[in-house]
């Protein structure tokens, strides 16, 4: 089970212990994470699981991928280099500590 760490902007943390396979998205909804609220079910298409990797992580989760993804986040605020969406990241064992930031504007 992979621990994700999800970090809102004021600083407040929640630990999730997650299972594998489904997205991070999916483990945030399940555990009442604040700000991520998944509207489209995972379909990548509405950006209310905008999320900014932790710069230490982004070489295992990668950058938002072409097409839908950088589509949807189009439609997202104060997008970064390190945006994705947590629907679109799909956790495993080699993800076990992973920190998610949210966006300001998404609470």
């Amino acid at each position: 089970m992979p621990l994700v760490k999800y970090v809102e902007a004021n600083g407040t943390e929640y630990a999730v212990d997650a299972d594998t396979e489904i997205s991070a998205m999916e483990a945030a909804v399940r555990n009442g994470i604040p700000g991520i609220d998944g509207d489209c079910g995972g379909a990548a298409a509405c950006a209310t699981c905008h999320v900014y990797v932790d710069e230490g992580w982004i070489g295992k989760t990668g950058r938002a991928g072409e097409g839908l993804e950088q589509s949807m986040l189009e439609f997202a605020e104060d997008v970064r280099d390190n945006s994705r969406l947590a629907c679109q990241i799909t956790l495993d064992d080699r993800l076990d500590g992973l920190v998610l930031k949210l966006p300001e504007k998404q609470h």
